[in-house]
């Protein structure tokens, strides 16, 4: 089994305990990208990362000064949002560690797919911006099928708990003879089961420790998650699609 994540918009440039272990598998196909975004403009990346003049200076930079060749922050520990925030990977022993190394992908605009220890520079592009050029009109389009045949060479049975934006990439090129199983998190509301963002990610982190610290093989142990007052429930639940309910909190 394979886990697959999202990243985070916030990276780190450094960490101080562990180095990383090997290079993206994309590297070639994520220098491509790399030249095109050093030719844009400050504006041209403002309106490509729909985010505000500072932030898109600092994008900027990145491009104009990454070298891509040594990424030297493993790609787990490189991500600060709220999901890595709850993984606490650098609070991991080295048994989960280990565990991430050989089960855990995050899939990137920038990089493709990357391995847990793979190292990464900080950069920002997320795989819906609106990045186009002369090569491809955009990034679903760019990396086509290429991180799906990736990671299903590696493994059959494949974990999402990516946002939709991510795993759309991987489930459009599904294949008979791969299973792929989602895991939602909802809250049940009197209109119904509604996801509420923050609370998701949350979840999902939590998730990859659980499973890190059960040393899961198959997608069958997620049935025991009870954290953050989730509980998996069959009821809401299908072959494809596992939901999780957070309960309410007893004051």
């Amino acid at each position: 089994m394979l886990i697959l994540i999202s990243p985070a918009k916030r990276m780190r440039s450094h960490v101080d305990f562990l180095d990383a272990k090997g290079k993206p598998p994309f590297l070639k196909q994520s220098k491509r990208l790399l030249e095109e975004l050093k030719t844009k403009g400050l504006v041209e990346i403002q309106h490509l990362l729909h985010c505000n003049e500072g932030i898109a200076k600092e994008a900027m930079q990145q491009y104009q000064s990454m070298d891509i060749e040594y990424g030297k922050v493993p790609a787990l520990l490189a991500f600060d949002g709220i999901q890595y925030t709850y993984m606490r990977p650098d609070l991991f022993s080295d048994e989960a560690f280990c565990y991430c190394e050989q089960h855990l992908y995050i899939l990137s605009g920038f990089y493709g797919v990357l391995g847990s220890m793979d190292g990464v520079c900080p950069y920002r592009l997320e795989l819906d911006n609106p990045f186009s050029a002369s090569f491809c009109k955009n990034l679903y389009a760019y990396w086509k099928d290429d991180l799906y045949r990736y990671v299903t060479a590696k493994d059959s049975c494949l974990l999402d708990l990516t946002s939709k934006q991510y795993g759309k990439i991987i489930k459009r090129y599904q294949d008979d003879d791969v299973r792929i199983v989602t895991c939602r998190f909802y809250e049940k509301e009197p209109s119904g089961l509604k996801e509420k963002g923050v609370y998701v990610k949350m979840a999902r982190g939590e998730m990859v420790r659980f499973l890190a610290q059960h040393n899961a093989t198959s997608p069958e142990v997620m049935k025991e998650f009870d954290r953050l007052h989730y509980r998996y429930y069959p009821k809401y639940s299908d072959e494809q699609t596992w939901v999780f309910l957070r309960d309410p909190v007893k004051e």
